[in-house]
């Protein structure tokens, strides 16, 4: 670090996946004497003061009669809209994809009157946003201002590229325009009106169809093995991190006798949100309850209605950063932060997407051959079985990942972020 210690500003998303990516990252640059402030929905109170970061607290919606915990509104939200995870992906663009949108810009303009006293109060000497849609505020502030991609990097479109929440294969280019014809005529019209109102608010216009604009610098999370940057050429402005991965995970404990390495180890995970699918979780469960495995599942909020096999062991909320260099492969829902660090720690993937960048995500790592994309709700027990002893039986691809991982740790994704960031905090001064 140079002589100068800067004030960054932490806006992420309020769901587990960008705020623990923002966590890892903020984490070195306090680390290197810097003030750290995070812009948080009030579900978060209290999460982030113990880590050595301020709080600045922000509601996206008139206040709930009760305190909610952290992204509880989207627990409830998808347990709400699951049942349209069964439509095709091109389906869900009007039913899953769309609402979410239009709650996400129903916050950004509820919270922007508060996000702008808040910047008056921190002042800040950088503004990083890790969020999906675009807050006026953060852009007309005076400073810099980062974004960071921590959904797929398809967020960021290219005429070589699948389309974003599409799931479709990169060689399947004769179904890309369908495609896209199809979010242009359920989106364009919600994307107008709020450019307008963004317009209003004294910021610049936003790209064609897309809710956020790019950042002075962008930074996104995805290894090198799976990225499309060959098919989609970025500006020098953007800059990929392999990993993102947070050093900030308490230590964890395992049950006497539970993966000693006699047996292999799958870890399982849904997320915070595809953990509110209880049929889904137990039948993953019930799949895996006679086989040969040591089974770590993270429960999710709807922890008590779960039931472990006894070959499992699990919680609500692990450690997933300490948990997954005991696995031998993963189970999870294809978000972005679990597909990363298994990648970063060289674990084999077997994915069930949900919603929104999952599809991608699940498609990205089955054609790329290091893991396997299932039909999430069409899949049966032999099938989830089958695919978890394929990736455990591959020793080629363990070696692969394991020369994989090798490069993403050396790549030091976090560390290249806070070089980053520190460089713009010294343009600017």
């Amino acid at each position: 670090m140079g002589e100068s210690a800067y004030t960054y500003l932490f806006v992420p998303e309020s769901a587990f996946g960008p705020t623990n990516n923002c966590v890892g990252i903020a984490h070195r640059l306090a680390a290197r004497g810097h003030r750290i402030v995070f812009a948080a929905e009030r579900s978060w109170e209290g999460r982030l003061t113990p880590l050595g970061f301020e709080e600045q607290l922000v509601d996206l919606s008139p206040p709930a009669p009760e305190p909610q915990s952290a992204g509880q509104f989207w627990k409830d939200y998808i347990a709400t809209i699951a049942p349209q995870f069964l439509r095709p992906t091109v389906e869900q663009l009007s039913t899953v994809i769309r609402p979410i949108w239009e709650e996400l810009i129903d916050g950004v303009r509820y919270v922007e009157p508060r996000l702008r006293e808040l910047l008056d109060d921190v002042r800040p000497d950088v503004i990083v946003e890790d969020n999906v849609v675009g807050f006026p505020a953060l852009v007309t502030a005076g400073v810099p201002f980062v974004r960071i991609v921590s959904c797929n990097p398809l967020e960021v479109p290219g005429p070589g590229v699948p389309p974003a929440f599409s799931g479709l294969a990169a060689d399947d280019a004769a179904s890309f325009p369908a495609f896209r014809d199809a979010y242009r005529r359920t989106h364009l019209d919600l994307w107008r009106e709020f450019d307008t109102w963004y317009r209003s608010q004294g910021a610049p216009g936003l790209p064609e169809l897309s809710f956020i604009a790019p950042g002075d610098l962008n930074l996104y999370v995805y290894p090198k093995e799976l990225d499309y940057r060959d098919a989609r050429p970025l500006p020098d402005t953007w800059h990929r991190l392999d990993s993102s991965v947070r050093e900030t995970d308490a230590p964890v404990e395992l049950p006497d006798g539970f993966a000693t390495g006699a047996r292999p180890v799958v870890y399982f995970s849904l997320g915070s949100l595809g953990g509110a699918d209880v049929g889904l979780m137990s039948r993953v469960i019930d799949a895996l309850a006679d086989e040969p495995y040591d089974v770590i599942v993270s429960t999710g909020p709807r922890h008590d209605e779960i039931t472990l096999a006894d070959n499992m062991w699990g919680g609500e909320f692990l450690p997933q950063t300490r948990l997954l260099p005991t696995a031998d492969a993963v189970i999870t829902h294809g978000g972005n932060n679990t597909v990363t660090e298994a990648m970063h720690f060289g674990k084999p993937m077997v994915v069930l997407p949900l919603f929104w960048d999952q599809y991608d995500n699940a498609q990205r790592v089955h054609e790329r051959g290091v893991g396997r994309r299932l039909d999430t709700y069409r899949a049966t027990a032999d099938d989830i079985r089958e695919a978890v002893r394929r990736v455990l039986d591959d020793d080629a691809l363990r070696r692969r990942l394991a020369r994989t991982s090798r490069r993403i740790r050396e790549a030091d994704g976090v560390g290249r972020a806070a070089d980053l960031l520190e460089a713009v905090s010294r343009r600017r001064e």
